[in-house]
């Protein structure tokens, strides 16, 4: 694929993801990802769609790729954690969004900290 092809594959799924049509953008992706596979953008994007249509053990290998490439990414680890999160691993994502937080202090990535603390404590709670 030339080079003007891949950005404009690349642009299509990122619209596709931000309309919520994760499986359009993950075909649109395709090429993108065999050409570009350790390109840390390509990767979370791909987990962005992965992730937005419940495919979360791919969500997760592509959000660790990511931070494999570059472990100062903030936010591969804050939707590392959320993903990590759906599947019920919430010390794992308390972790990875704690990480996140420290990084980066923004108010929405303490909510999702703080999100994930509640639910853990209401689920030692029960036990």
């Amino acid at each position: 694929m030339r080079a003007e092809g891949t950005v404009e594959a690349f642009r299509k799924a990122e619209t596709l993801v931000s309309q919520r049509r994760p499986l359009e953008a993950l075909r649109a992706l395709g090429p993108v990802l065999a050409e570009d596979p350790d390109k840390p953008s390509v990767q979370l994007l791909a987990g962005r769609a992965y992730l937005f249509s419940a495919q979360f053990q791919r969500a997760e290998l592509a959000f660790l790729r990511v931070i494999e490439l570059d472990p100062s990414d903030h936010y591969a680890r804050l939707v590392l954690g959320r993903t990590l999160q759906r599947q019920g691993r919430l010390n794992e994502a308390h972790t990875q969004v704690r990480l996140a937080t420290t990084m980066y202090p923004d108010p929405a990535y303490q909510e999702v900290l703080g999100e994930i603390r509640a639910h853990i404590a209401r689920v030692n709670a029960t036990e």
